[in-house]
């Protein structure tokens, strides 16, 4: 982590790339960072995300609602909001979740480190709320090679007006 990012980290705040419901970026701004006590998110989501975003949860292949969604638009973050995927990026991976080769900008989502289950993976959170995303794999389609896993769950698909 750079050096000015890290200080940002820890006053509490962090950068991300801000875009409207139609998908255009209007702006990087510093916004707070959002950290709440397990009780508050537990009280606030619904199960489902809660399971997958602040448990590390995963759902089911082949089940979750966005899938196979191939409406354009915006994917946010279900716990905080941020622009996360557009759907220009989405693709088919046969693989049963939503899967895209890049984020809709490097800001807003961080990769780290995941060895749980005897695996060793990179998890992709939210830059903002940190809730857990899915996974990120060096087999994906052209032009970066990359395939974005995300849960269904994590997601809030935004049609394009």
């Amino acid at each position: 982590m750079a050096t000015g990012t890290m200080a940002m980290a820890e006053k509490g705040k962090v950068k991300v790339a801000v875009f409207d419901d139609a998908g255009n970026l209007t702006g990087v701004e510093e916004v707070p960072r959002i950290a709440k006590a397990d009780a508050e998110w537990k009280a606030e989501l619904p199960e489902a995300v809660y399971l997958v975003m602040r448990k590390k949860g995963t759902e089911r292949a082949f089940t979750g609602r966005y899938y196979q969604n191939h409406e354009e638009g915006i994917y946010r973050c279900a716990s905080c909001g941020t622009a996360l995927f557009s759907s220009k990026t989405k693709f088919d991976s046969g693989t049963g979740w939503p899967s895209f080769y890049e984020p809709v900008h490097q800001l807003n989502v961080k990769v780290e480190s995941d060895l749980s289950l005897g695996m060793e993976r990179d998890e992709v959170v939210c830059a903002r709320c940190h809730g857990h995303l899915g996974h990120v794999f060096p087999d994906g389609p052209p032009p970066t090679g990359m395939r974005y896993c995300m849960n269904s769950a994590a997601l809030l698909f935004v049609r394009r007006k």
